[in-house]
């Protein structure tokens, strides 16, 4: 047994070979020239080429493992590790490249950077050259803090007195000898010295340590002695501790770097540092030959970790097009990558997460062999079947026809060019292992409860393992008949193979699923005026609503940030019934009832299994199931490094007693437009009244699911009036007796929310009662009649919203705290409302240019998201939003009469 290996099993460390083949020698650090601190992220560290070259596979997996862990801690020892070891301790500067890695990763969010050294805390700052951001620990884990020394209580400090005392004889006998004062002991260096004063100065060191109740650790030619009981190991465990680690990374070149290596486990990584011909026995799983290369590994690192956190440079949420088949969405970027797919319903786990964060979460691509990048990407008139074309080919995409238990994505390459495909499903949102095999004609996912096939008849796959999961690649040579790739996904696999070959194959299922969309928009009662972007918007509307159930999704996506970076990402996959009726009726006044009718039928069926109209909650799944607990992905970095990623949504516990008004709003409008009232109908009409009347004086959560206090907000307050006078419209109509005095209920609602609902410092309706705060959606008090067009207080609230709220293309719907952290858009439903404003105050040209600066805000394909940052010009939010879409054909209805040309 080595010296080395005697000192460790003296000190109970289990010791392990070493379990990865070292890697190849490095003669050069990094370059680091370039990098700027204060955009850390701009240029990555180092070539992955290089790395690729010089690390070992094995360890680059490691690394990439290590990259996404959600709280990372990386950790370093000084000497021999960042820095080299020299004759002379006070010259051991650091490695450049180190320096810079470490300052980047210290950069990055949730990613902690540590450096923990026998050496003295003072004189570890000192020669580091790290910044404050990097956590400096001294004296092997006994210093986290400079006030060490005034910290020790007078027993130690006697000892330690002693301790000095007896080091300094030490000294006069053993010529040669280095000492390095520290707050809780010292460090006698012995490099340089010859053998026989080695040995007389570890004998008597022993005697020292034995004598004066010291501890001692020894390193290379280096024994640390202290009053004080501590180690690197239990440094680290401390740092995660304080730091709630879910990974750590350790690296170290000495004997006592093994108490921290020791204590790595799981995900964890620990990389020893094992100069030419030293043992290699080590509780590391690798080894790496010097401080060149731990420059290198750090590196590496960062620029993982970074991609990871921040995503391959996102694409611009608006450049995503909505493929849809009333049943099923998916997404797809502008570079014919599909990055969003949940399945079997819109609210589950999706297989292509991509948009998410990095291609670890999953996606399915097809590029140029050559790497060129596309030329266009459009939607195929009146379909949401999606055209990407190259230079030489194009694919065409599109969902198939909608089955009761099946999905089929399909995806068609034409042309003469090579093109590639690369089929990367990540299950559960890519936090479940995903495994591939080639099947005939095609790739078959393992191990799913339903099965999920890429049927692609003539294609080659190759299988190539990525981490715990596998990657299906191929290469097509194109320039013969189409390439049809088949995406199935549930039911049975005959249901799939009868699905693929019915009706005549690939063109007559492309057909069919045009033609699903193609004749309802012939049915539609569409303006001339921006027709085609109302025909659009239009089709998402449509694609957002769940035609088996009759739900309505907000939104396909979950998670796309009210702010970049910030914690504003919430689930939108569900039916609220504020969004849901209002889509619905949008609808409706282009002429298509369907999905009016569905809507109800889903709702009647949800009141049936209700307490009472009161309790309906603001939103549930679309098919009619209460949601689950809000909960969080840590293994997604989130849109553009945007974290948390949620899925489920905890407003489906508040109270938003504003829901009733425009369900009312749509029976008012359905049953005029039938011309008949359904007993089913009048009897959804009487129970959103008596949900108002038991609750409308109640204080709640408001439009905008505030997490804070109820409120009495003025948006609600109008809106159980809406429920009440509409309801009282429906009546008239059709003749039913009212089972109540809803007219004197009407009355006293609006006169509580037109008094009380007023700021005299505002001079406007504020977001509730007793605030001078402003909140666009009280823009409704006249936008649904409560107040006529020319009153003056509706007046006066336009221009103080107008004034306060906008900004340049869009306004933001308030600006008070509402008790969350960070920032968010403005939002386009609130920009269409102040143009719906707008018309009613009859300034028309107000209205036509807020139009028109919305209309350019739309992406390529026609579609918007949520919210608009007008500062760095870039959309927010989930894509697309229905609220977006419904605001914009409502303002391009109303602008209609005034024939306006743009």
């Amino acid at each position: 047994m080595s010296h080395e290996a005697e000192i460790l099993n003296t000190m109970g460390i289990p010791l392990i070979r070493e379990r990865i083949d070292p890697i190849a020698p490095v003669s050069t650090s990094p370059e680091v020239d370039g990098w700027d601190p204060a955009a850390p992220h701009a240029r990555p560290l180092t070539d992955l080429g290089r790395a690729e070259h010089e690390l070992s596979p094995a360890l680059l997996d490691r690394l990439v493992e290590l990259s996404r862990s959600p709280q990372l801690l990386v950790a370093t020892d000084y000497d021999g590790t960042i820095a080299p070891i020299v004759e002379i301790p006070s010259q051991a500067y650091p490695q450049p490249g180190s320096v810079v890695a470490m300052r980047a990763l210290a950069t990055l969010p949730n990613t902690e950077v540590a450096v923990i050294s026998g050496r003295s805390l003072r004189d570890l700052a000192a020669m580091s050259r790290l910044p404050i951001e990097v956590q400096l620990v001294g004296s092997h884990g006994s210093e986290f803090d400079i006030d060490t020394v005034s910290s020790l209580p007078a027993t130690l400090t006697e000892q330690l007195a002693r301790l000095k005392a007896d080091v300094a004889q030490l000294v006069l006998e053993c010529p040669g000898m280095r000492l390095e004062d520290k707050p809780a002991g010292v460090a006698i260096h012995l490099r340089g010295v010859s053998q026989e004063v080695y040995d007389k100065s570890l004998a008597l060191i022993d005697q020292i340590s034995a004598r004066d109740e010291v501890y001692a650790t020894s390193g290379k030619d280096v024994v640390d002695l202290s009053v004080v009981k501590t180690s690197k190991g239990a440094a680290l465990r401390a740092l995660r501790a304080r730091l709630g680690s879910s990974a750590a990374l350790y690296i170290g070149d000495d004997t006592s770097d093994e108490r921290a290596l020791a204590t790595l486990q799981g995900p964890d990584l620990g990389i020893k540092v094992v100069g030419s011909g030293e043992d290699t026995l080590t509780a590391a799983s690798v080894t790496v030959p010097d401080p060149a290369t731990v420059s290198l590994v750090l590196a590496t690192l960062f620029d993982l970790r970074r991609a990871w956190l921040f995503g391959r440079s996102a694409v611009p949420i608006e450049r995503h097009s909505m493929l849809a088949n009333g049943r099923s969405t998916a997404l797809v970027d502008p570079a014919g990558r599909i990055c969003w797919m949940p399945d079997p319903f819109p609210h589950s786990a999706s297989m292509f997460s991509e948009i998410l964060g990095t291609e670890a979460a999953g996606f399915y691509a097809i590029a140029a062999a050559d790497g060129s990048k596309p030329l266009t990407q459009r939607y195929i008139p009146g379909t949401t079947t999606v055209e990407t074309r190259w230079p030489g080919f194009k694919t065409t995409d599109y969902l198939g026809p909608a089955a009761s238990s099946t999905t089929t994505l399909v995806r068609v390459v034409e042309g003469e060019r090579p093109a590639t495909v690369t089929f990367a499903p990540r299950l559960d949102y890519g936090t479940a292992t995903s495994r591939l095999e080639v099947v005939e004609n095609g790739v078959r996912v393992i191990g799913t409860s339903e099965p999920i096939v890429l049927h692609a008849p003539g294609v080659k796959f190759r299988i190539q393992a990525e981490g715990q999961s596998d990657t299906a690649i191929a290469e097509l040579p194109m320039g013969g008949d189409p390439v049809v790739l088949t995406l199935t996904c549930g039911g049975s696999v005959a249901e799939q193979d009868r699905i693929r070959r019915a009706d005549g194959g690939e063109p007559a299922q492309r057909h069919k699923a045009n033609e699903y969309w193609t004749s309802w928009v012939e049915t539609l009662d569409v303006p001339q005026f921006r027709r085609e972007a109302v025909v659009r918007s239009a089709i998402t509307l449509r694609g957002l609503c769940h035609e088996p159930s009759g739900g309505v999704l907000a939104a396909s996506t979950t998670s796309l940030p009210e702010g970049i970076g910030g914690t504003r990402n919430w689930d939108y996959r569900y039916c609220w019934l504020r969004d849901g009726s209002m889509t619905v009726n949008t609808l409706l006044s282009l002429g298509s009832t369907t999905e009016s009718i569905g809507f109800l039928n889903w709702l009647s069926e949800i009141l049936s299994r209700s307490n009472g109209p009161e309790q309906l909650h603001p939103l549930y799944a679309v098919d009619g199931s209460t949601l689950s607990t809000e909960a969080v992905l840590d293994a997604l970095p989130g849109y553009a490094g945007s974290r948390p990623v949620r899925v489920g949504n905890a407003a489906e516990h508040q109270v938003q007693l504003d829901v009733f008004g425009p369900i009312t709003e749509l029976l008012d409008d359905l049953t005029e437009y039938l011309g008949e009232l359904s007993d089913e109908h009048w009897f959804l009409t009487q129970q959103m009244v008596t949900a108002v009347e038991r609750r409308w004086m109640e204080p709640d959560h408001g439009i905008w699911e505030a997490r804070r206090a109820p409120r009495h907000h003025v948006y609600t307050k109008v809106m159980c009036w809406v429920t009440v006078d509409r309801a009282l419209r429906i009546a008239t109509r059709h003749g039913r007796a009212v089972p109540g005095d809803w007219e004197q209920l009407r009355a006293t609602i609006a006169d509580d929310v037109l008094t009380q609902g007023w700021s005299e410092e505002s001079k406007a309706y504020t977001v509730a009662y007793g605030a001078p705060d402003l909140d666009a959606a009280t823009l409704h008090i006249g936008l649904s009649g409560l107040l006529p067009p020319d009153d003056p207080r509706f007046a006066s609230t336009v221009e103080a919203i107008e004034r306060d709220l906008r900004r340049g293309p869009t306004v933001f719907r308030y600006h008070y705290d509402d008790g969350l952290p960070g920032l968010e858009g403005g939002f386009h439903i609130c920009t269409t409302w102040l143009i719906e404003a707008f018309i009613m105050a009859g300034r028309i040209d107000d209205a036509k240019e807020l139009f028109a600066r919305l209309t350019a805000l739309m992406g390529p394909t026609g579609l918007l998201p949520e919210e608009y940052d007008p500062v760095p010009e870039r959309h927010l939010g989930n894509h697309p939003q229905a609220y977006s879409h419904l605001g914009y054909i409502r303002c391009a209805q109303r602008l209609a009469p005034y024939h306006v040309t743009v």
